[in-house]
């Protein structure tokens, strides 16, 4: 039987139970945070580093995964015999990670000039579960049986597809990491606004803004309503697992069926958030 490894990082937000259940590698992330540098999934849980994050004076900086820690990873599944490695990155548009894997990949051949083995690096297109719950099911489909061109193929259909629609309770983070202008969140932040983003591809948009922390959750499940398409995958996530119950049971109501899932989000992506955000992944429209 063929051998094949499914690899991806950990802004994917897989959790624990998943990555063990499916076996999947997911190479961390390293963030900075006040001069003190962590390993995601290594140094701290999700909750401790909501903690860590909501008292830090400065904006902490995360790390791409290196060219050179791919290669290692590459080499050491050649070395393993395997035939296939399908890698899915972090959306390219927002981090250098993905350059990295194919850059890794090409060098392989020299590292080990007598192994066949096949590189597969897909791109995202996005953050957060909206892909690690691809990357799960793809790694459900290799065990049933799929080959890895369909595999690959189901992938890149289904970033095609996927959005994220985000909120959050403080814009201190968000307006740092650049998804709404430093005019948009200081306005907010004084008016008691709060913005809903729709992330799509490589871009992003406040596509509406309430008022008041009570409407957030009404208002993302307003704009599900408007872009998930029908009976489409959708799941909700966030930095409170209060929070994410509350969205979780609004959405079943106004939506007809349950999440697929819910997830918190790693410390990757909360760094852009910020500590107190909430969000929904839909499937929409088709764009490639």
């Amino acid at each position: 039987m063929s051998k094949t490894a499914i690899l991806t990082d950990s802004a994917s937000d897989i959790s624990r139970e998943l990555e063990e259940k499916y076996g999947i590698d997911i190479l961390p992330f390293q963030i900075v945070v006040d001069g003190q540098s962590y390993t995601e999934r290594v140094d701290l849980t999700n909750e401790q580093y909501y903690e860590l994050l909501a008292g830090a004076k400065d904006i902490p900086k995360t790390s791409q995964v290196t060219m050179t820690r791919f290669l290692e990873k590459f080499c050491a599944y050649a070395d393993e015999g395997c035939d296939d490695v399908i890698y899915v990155s972090i959306n390219s548009a927002g981090s250098s990670t993905y350059e990295a894997a194919r850059m890794a990949a090409a060098a392989l051949q020299e590292e080990r000039p007598q192994s066949s083995m096949r590189v597969h690096v897909v791109d995202s297109h996005t953050y957060s579960m909206t892909y690690g719950w691809h990357v799960c099911e793809a790694a459900r489909k290799l065990q049933s049986g799929a080959d890895v061109p369909s595999v690959v193929q189901y992938l890149e259909d289904a970033f095609s597809r996927m959005e994220v629609l985000l909120s959050m309770y403080t814009l201190r983070f968000v307006k740092k990491s650049g998804r709404v202008s430093a005019a948009a969140a200081f306005a907010g932040e004084l008016l008691g606004l709060r913005p809903i983003i729709r992330m799509v591809d490589n871009t992003t948009a406040t596509v509406a803004k309430v008022r008041g922390d009570s409407n957030v959750i009404p208002g993302l499940v307003e704009q599900a309503k408007k872009h998930l398409v029908p009976g489409g995958v959708y799941l909700v996530g966030g930095t409170d697992e209060g929070n994410i119950k509350v969205l979780a049971k609004l959405c079943r109501k106004e939506l007809g069926y349950a999440p697929a899932g819910t997830f918190l989000l790693g410390a990757a992506v909360a760094t852009n958030t910020g500590p107190n955000a909430v969000a929904i992944v839909i499937e929409g429209e088709k764009r490639r």
